[in-house]
């Protein structure tokens, strides 16, 4: 990691409430004109196994296999042939309110996933999921993590925006459900993030709160699924950011160990 890089990576800390804490190593770098040294930061998930320690890492894999219900026709869709037909989709009314659908973006092969809930009003534009005020969030938290945006995947339970940015409905959800679960079989990936309790309920059926589903090692089909909030969330609550970069070093270590 180049200066640059840990100094970005302090910022991006810092924008998410992480408080940094550092050793002061005789013979460690400095930040030109900073005074400070650029030993790494004790809660990065890299070099603070105490962080990891309090989080519910012992906790037992909660696994569940819910009905796909991914219909024949989809399922032997490829990438090409999947984003022509959630582009051509009219099964649910917000066909009639959208300007483009949302496909998803990002590495086809990607070893991480992350799932959100619905498409806002600069994704709808763009037809790229998570490019207003929370996509740069998210991309904080991936660089903080040492991930970049083009190394994951990055997809919605929603492919169209649903009008003023309202909750998605149940029939919504099942009409576009079955989309983003032949992304997951295509993909093949190694953990899936699902920010938002949309995301989460749609992914493990179940309605339980987020709250209750965060800080554990849940598993999708076999795939190690954690939950956290998603980041639009973070900006109208942001003293969770730390609950999302704990949920978010959790994930990490969930990876390392696999």
């Amino acid at each position: 990691m180049t200066i640059d890089d840990v100094v970005r990576r302090r910022q991006y800390l810092t924008a998410m409430g992480i408080q940094i804490w550092e050793r002061r190593n005789i013979g460690a770098a400095v930040v030109p004109g900073s005074g400070e040294s650029l030993a790494s930061d004790s809660n990065s998930c890299d070099n603070a196994p105490a962080l990891l320690e309090r989080l519910p890492a012992r906790v037992p894999v909660i696994s569940v296999k819910p009905q796909t219900n991914i219909p024949l026709a989809i399922q032997a869709l490829d990438w090409q042939a999947l984003e022509q037909a959630v582009a051509g989709c009219t099964k649910c009314s917000l066909h009639a309110h959208r300007t483009q659908t949302v496909f998803g973006v990002g590495n086809k092969i990607a070893q991480w996933l992350f799932v959100g809930e619905a498409p806002g009003a600069e994704e709808d534009r763009q037809g790229e999921p998570f490019v207003g005020r929370a996509g740069q969030l998210l991309n904080a938290m991936l660089f903080a993590i040492g991930l970049k945006r083009q190394e994951i995947y990055i997809a919605n339970v929603l492919k169209c925006r649903p009008p003023n940015n309202r909750d998605p409905q149940g029939v919504e959800v099942g009409c576009c459900e079955p989309y983003l679960l032949r992304q997951i079989e295509l993909i093949a990936p190694k953990i899936i993030i699902a920010m938002g309790r949309f995301a989460a309920h749609s992914l493990m059926k179940t309605d339980m709160a987020l709250s209750k589903l965060r800080g554990k090692r849940l598993a999708y089909h076999g795939i190690p699924l954690i939950v956290t909030y998603h980041p639009a969330y973070l900006l109208r609550n942001p003293i969770d950011k730390r609950k999302v970069w704990e949920d978010l070093c959790l994930a990490k270590s969930v990876m390392e160990a696999s």
